[in-house]
């Protein structure tokens, strides 16, 4: 019973990765549309999005290893 808790545990914890997913197509998406609107921002749009990917990145790296922590405690 246990070790089925900790499996349902770890399943609803790596749920916050496919917010991680969305946010970086979202933050992809945004350069993509900013650079067609306004080419010579280029440089200063892609710093944003390194910036926000990065962000998106972290929070899913944290959800997986909240994960990994139910899994494997």
């Amino acid at each position: 019973m246990l070790t089925a808790a900790k499996y349902i545990g770890a399943g609803v914890a790596c749920s916050g990765l496919i917010g991680a997913g969305a946010g970086i197509g979202i933050v992809f998406g945004s350069l993509i549309t900013a650079t067609a609107r306004n080419p010579q921002m280029k440089n200063q749009f892609m710093q944003y999005a390194v910036l926000g990917f990065a962000l998106c990145e972290a929070t899913g790296l944290f959800a997986l290893m909240v994960c990994f922590l139910i899994l494997y405690s």
